[in-house]
């Protein structure tokens, strides 16, 4: 893999550290692990209304061409794979494809997994139905390049999936401070304010590219009971779905 101009050195080296934690369920990614079921949840009601699948079938996602931008260790890959899609996962620490391709095999999951940049994909001129943008582009060092590799893989008429932190001091309060330093769930040095990312900052390259925002959803956290539930409220964590417009067709 080829370092870009969208990596940052400090998210590669923390993650690292973090690999071999990616499966405790009740480690660090605990956190990620409760929002998975959430997401996967949004994820498969949307897919099933823009492809016309049941959401009842056992495999309703089959046939879909799936990228997981940031895999990690897998958590959202293997969800998805299990819904019937073929996936991709690419992400840009090395430990990282290591732990997702050993925890697919013990799962009897054919996942295609690749130490790999945005950019490096982009390359090879392929497209995907879906392109699942979650939780990555808090991480990454140049935004708008890696929006615009991101776009790029998505086939005209599919759609993306992007989920992250908005910024703002309420924002900082909970998904930092409230959840690195007081509650302690996450590591502290997980996220970095500057980093965060407002959902114009994310609207506006995905309409550049011609994308139609079509949904957006916020996520609500309870700190007694762990859970997390979709709220209409977006000023702290928020998830949109976008389709690429076709040929013929009009964005809007």
């Amino acid at each position: 893999m080829k370092i870009d101009s969208t990596v940052d050195a400090y998210e590669v080296d923390y993650y690292t550290k973090q690999a071999e934690l990616w499966w405790d369920r009740t480690g660090p990614f605990w956190p990620l692990h409760t929002l998975n079921a959430l997401r996967v949840k949004y994820i498969l009601e949307q897919l099933c209304q823009r492809f016309d699948r049941d959401a009842a079938d056992s495999q309703p996602l089959s046939d879909l061409r799936v990228l997981d931008v940031g895999c990690g260790g897998g958590i959202l890959s293997e969800s998805i794979a299990a819904l019937g899609a073929t996936v991709t996962g690419i992400d840009v620490v090395e430990r990282n494809i290591g732990i997702a391709k050993a925890h697919a095999a013990s799962s009897d999951l054919d996942i295609d997994y690749h130490h790999q940049t945005v950019a490096e994909r982009r390359s090879l001129s392929e497209f995907f139905d879906v392109v699942l943008n979650m939780e990555v582009v808090e991480h990454v060092a140049d935004l708008d390049a890696f929006m615009t590799d991101c776009c790029e893989l998505v086939r005209p008429g599919g759609t993306m999936f992007v989920a992250t932190i908005n910024r703002n001091p309420l924002a900082w309060l909970v998904a930092i401070f409230g959840a690195e330093y007081v509650l302690r769930w996450l590591p502290k040095g997980t996220h970095r304010y500057q980093m965060l990312r407002k959902p114009t900052e994310i609207i506006q390259p995905l309409q550049a590219h011609d994308f139609s925002v079509d949904d957006i959803i916020g996520v609500r956290v309870n700190p007694f009971t762990r859970s997390m539930s979709l709220t209409g409220v977006t000023a702290i964590n928020y998830m949109l779905v976008a389709g690429k417009t076709a040929p013929g067709n009009s964005a809007g």
